[in-house]
C-alpha cells in the first residue's frame, strides 16, 4: 500500500503521525511511505532520517493526498485540505467529529473512509490510540495549570507544592479515567491536596487503593462538585465519552462560587468542552478569563512536548497501520473488532452513533456499509 504522513499545520502542532522507525517497520513489510517534507522537523525527526528509513520524500500536501491510497495525520483536516481529500481515500488521524460539525460534513461530502484514532476500542472500553495523548494531555495539564497560576498570568500566586509553613494549592480533577489519574498523580507528585472525581464506584474503589495518600477519590455529583469547586485553585476537566460531546458539567453559575484567579484546565476541549464557558484556544493564545477564573482551553496540548508525544502515539497506532497496509482496510476491520469502531465516516455515510447524534444526521452501522 502507498502511505501518505502529512506535516501538521495546526497552530504550534510539531507532532507527526509517524517517526523513522516507523517508516522502516511499513517498508519492511513491502509498503511505500511518503513523508511530506519536514513534516518531523518539529518532533526531532529530519528528511534524511526518513530517507534513511526508506521513505520518500515529497514537497506539498497535494503530493501525498493525489498519490497515496492511506494518509496519516495527527491532527483533522483543516478547510484548506478538504478538497485535496479523494473518494476512497483511507484517512487515519485524530478527528474528534462530535465537536466539529463542519469538519464532519466535509468528511462525509469526500467520500474518504475517516479511521478516527480516538474511538478505535478494545473489548475491555480501552482506547488504545487515545490513551498515550491522554497521558500526555493528563500530566501536562498541571504543568500548564501550576503556570497559570502564578500571578504574573493573571493567576492566584498560588504555589501548588506549598512551602513549608504555607498551605499547599487544592487541584479537583474531574474524571477519574487516563487522563485525570495521570493529572492526579502529577498534582500528587508537587505535594498539592488533590481531589479526584468519578461517578464509577469500581473505578474509584480501584484509584483508593492506588493513589497516594494526598489524593482522595470522590464520588461525584453536581453537590459535591459545587463544594469542592469552592475550595479549589485548580481544576482539570477530564471527562470522556468515547466520540461524543462531553457533558458540560461546569456551569458558568458555578463560576461565581470559586475563587478569583484560580484555574480551569478544560482537557475535554478536542469533545467540546465538560465546562460551559469553555473555547478551544491555541497554544499561541491559551488563556482567556470568564468571571475571574483563567481558563486554559487548548485543543493541542501534546503538540507542545512534540518529541515525547509522536514517539509514543507510534508506539501505540503503527500496529493498526500495518494491519490497514498489510490487509486493506475492509479485511483489517473485519477481522478485528476494535479497528471497525474507529471508522467514524465512510462513502458519505456516518458509522459512528455518537457522531449521527451529535448533529441529528442519520446512522448507518457500520456493517450495513461494509
Amino acid at each position: 500500500m502507498k502511505i501518505g504522513v502529512l506535516k501538521e499545520i495546526k497552530t504550534k502542532e510539531n507532532r507527526v503521525a509517524m517517526t523513522p522507525a516507523g517508516v522502516e517497520q511499513m517498508v519492511a513489510r513491502g509498503h511505500s511511505v511518503t513523508v511530506e517534507t519536514t513534516a518531523g522537523e518539529g518532533s526531532g525527526f529530519s528528511d534524511e532520517a526518513y530517507v534513511n528509513a526508506g521513505a520518500a520524500i515529497a514537497d506539498s500536501p497535494q503530493a501525498i493526498y493525489s498519490s497515496c491510497e492511506m494518509v496519516m495525520k495527527v491532527k483533522e483536516p483543516l478547510p484548506v485540505e478538504y478538497d485535496l481529500i479523494r473518494a476512497g481515500q483511507v484517512l487515519f488521524t485524530y478527528f474528534h467529529f462530535a465537536a466539529n460539525e463542519e469538519l464532519t460534513r466535509a468528511i462525509i461530502d469526500s467520500k474518504c473512509i475517516a479511521i478516527a484514532y480516538e474511538t478505535v476500542e478494545k473489548k475491555d472500553g480501552s482506547l488504545p490510540l487515545l490513551t498515550p495523548m491522554s497521558e500526555v494531555a493528563g500530566r501536562m495539564a498541571i504543568q500548564e495549570g501550576a503556570k497559570y497560576l502564578e500571578k504574573t498570568y493573571g493567576g492566584k500566586g498560588v504555589l501548588l507544592s506549598g512551602v513549608p509553613g504555607v498551605n499547599s494549592g487544592t487541584v479537583v480533577v474531574i474524571g477519574g479515567g487516563i487522563v485525570g489519574t495521570n493529572a492526579a498523580k502529577m498534582a500528587c507528585g508537587m505535594g498539592a491536596k488533590v481531589y479526584l472525581l468519578d461517578t464509577n464506584l469500581e473505578r474509584l474503589r480501584y484509584l483508593s487503593d492506588v493513589m497516594p495518600k494526598n489524593c482522595f477519590p470522590i464520588a461525584a455529583n453536581p453537590a459535591m462538585l459545587r463544594s469542592l469547586l469552592a475550595e479549589a485553585d485548580l481544576v482539570i476537566g477530564a471527562v470522556l465519552i468515547p466520540g461524543a460531546m462531553a457533558p458540560k458539567l461546569i456551569t458558568r453559575e458555578m463560576l461565581s462560587g470559586m475563587k478569583k484567579g484560580s484555574v480551569i484546565v478544560d482537557v475535554a476541549i478536542d469533545q467540546g468542552g465538560c465546562v460551559e464557558t469553555a473555547k478551544a484556544t491555541t497554544h499561541d493564545d491559551p488563556i482567556y478569563e470568564v468571571d475571574g477564573i483563567i481558563h486554559y482551553c487548548v485543543a493541542n496540548m501534546p503538540g507542545a512536548v512534540s518529541m515525547t508525544s509522536t514517539i509514543a502515539l507510534t508506539n501505540a497506532t503503527l500496529p493498526y497501520a500495518l494491519l490497514l497496509a498489510d490487509k486493506g482496510y475492509k479485511t483489517a476491520v473485519m477481522e478485528h473488532a476494535d479497528l471497525a469502531k474507529g471508522i467514524n465516516i465512510i462513502d458519505g455515510k456516518v458509522t459512528y452513533k455518537g457522531v449521527a447524534e451529535a448533529f441529528d444526521m442519520d446512522y448507518s452501522p457500520l456493517d450495513s456499509v461494509l
